[in-house]
């Protein structure tokens, strides 16, 4: 696990939907300190919070730190006194929420070891990401796993964390709210759930969850041979598994994709990028902006495996990374885009260790879509809105098979998109 997590130092940036401590976004280091600074921090407490501090100073994405006075808010916590390490963790807290940023945040030893553990893409939870809502100060499911104990109990994206075990989660910080629903794999928490005006009670039983990020196969449609791929988070596995399954489909010989990005939270920048060189021959993938105004833009590389027509399913589910795939697909005119309004989280995370082998996730840049657009907060918008029923959500939920068939009506529309643009392409092909 520890080499793995090393190899995927270099990459730096991280785009998941916060909550990662809970089951599933995955990170990347950007930097190991040494032991001698381990020795420094058992001395001194103090030295940790200032390099806190100082990596916030330098790197976060806004040059106002949330119209904070960042350089007196330093004096003002190194002047305190810290008689261990707890007391500096919870001066750390403080100090970052002044940024009003919920993806910035510090992750005790054994938060951030349970992150590194998501890395390896074997989790132990319930199943779900979640975050906190800036508006209503309460936490919010961004997307559940699929075949997770939380997926399989019903825990949907956009559900509102009221109670765990009983307990308020009203002005709960992220971190506490992991450590409660976290456990052994066997024992059950309650999550207690706001739905619309429904307040719903879910018991949950914790598991080790194996997770693969790619599920392919074909479906026959009276249009012909439709490969679907489901895309469950931009894992590091998540490009070789995109790249294998759409070299089998087109193998299997078919005429159209559809790309199901549903529910899926996030995960790595460079997966975004990768799988969408997979679709791309050629254009702007995304770029990102620091507070510097600097822009790092990401290109397809002309290393396309496919140029049939693609239609991409999204939903409020839909976070991060996933806007990075669809809001590339679709600015490039590469694919329709199908479902509701994506999440809206623009914001890249680097994520690094400190000195007692405590984490910091840092917001250190936003990212734009070729065209420009700041998905944000708005989220990005579908070609073709189609929404589901109640009926149909509970529908899909209880019988998963159906997800992805015909009988999944936003799939069914995919597949009716798919046809029209199968059909126009026939008389080119014939000429050629």
């Amino acid at each position: 696990m520890q080499s793995e997590f090393m190899n995927m130092t270099k990459r730096g940036l991280v785009l998941g939907a916060t909550a990662v401590a809970l089951t599933t976004v995955t990170v990347t280091g950007a930097g190991v300190h040494l032991s001698q600074g381990q020795a420094f921090f058992s001395e001194s407490p103090k030295e940790l919070v200032d390099e806190v501090w100082q990596i916030i100073n330098y790197q976060y994405v806004d040059g106002t730190f949330n119209q904070v006075d960042w350089r007196s808010k330093r004096n003002e916590f190194l002047n305190r006194s810290y008689t261990n390490k707890e007391e500096a963790y919870k001066a750390i807290r403080e100090m970052l929420e002044l940024l009003g940023d919920p993806y910035t945040r510090f992750m005790d030893p054994e938060e951030f070891r349970n992150m590194q553990i998501d890395t390896s893409g074997e989790l132990t939870g319930v199943g779900i990401t979640i975050a906190k809502d800036e508006k209503t100060d309460r936490l919010i499911v961004i997307a559940p796993i699929e075949e997770t104990p939380a997926f399989k109990a019903g825990i949907m994206a956009k559900d509102i964390i009221l109670k765990i075990d009983g307990k308020s989660t009203e002005g709960m910080d992220v971190n506490d709210a992991v450590k409660l629903i976290r456990g052994k794999p066997g024992t059950q928490v309650n999550l207690t759930i706001g739905r619309g005006a429904q307040q719903l009670n879910f018991p949950i039983t914790r598991a080790r969850i194996q997770i693969h990020p790619v599920r392919a196969r074909t479906e026959m449609t009276p249009e012909g041979k439709i490969g679907y791929i489901r895309l469950t988070q931009f894992s590091a596995q998540a490009p070789k598994e995109m790249r294998d399954a759409i070299r089998k489909l087109e193998r299997q010989g078919v005429e159209g994709y559809v790309l199901d990005l549903r529910s899926n939270p996030g995960g790595l920048l460079y997966a975004s990028v990768d799988i969408a060189r997979m679709w791309l021959k050629k254009g702007k993938i995304v770029s990102t902006v620091d507070r510097k105004g600097l822009v790092d833009a990401k290109e397809a590389n002309n290393s396309a495996l496919t140029n049939r027509p693609l239609v991409v399913l999204v939903d409020g589910g839909s976070a991060s990374a996933s806007e990075i795939l669809s809001g590339a697909l679709q600015d490039n005119n590469r694919a329709v885009l199908v479902g509701t309004k994506t999440f809206g989280k623009g914001l890249v995370q680097s994520v690094r260790s400190l000195g007692d082998g405590s984490g910091l996730a840092v917001t250190i840049a936003k990212y734009l879509t070729p065209s420009g657009r700041d998905i944000n907060k708005e989220g990005i918008p579908p070609d073709i809105i189609m929404e589901l029923t109640e009926k149909d959500r509970d529908r899909l939920q209880s019988d998963r098979a159906l997800i992805g068939t015909l009988k999944d009506p936003q799939f069914a529309k995919a597949v009716q998109i798919l046809s029209d643009k199968i059909q126009a392409q026939t008389p080119n092909s014939a000429n050629n």
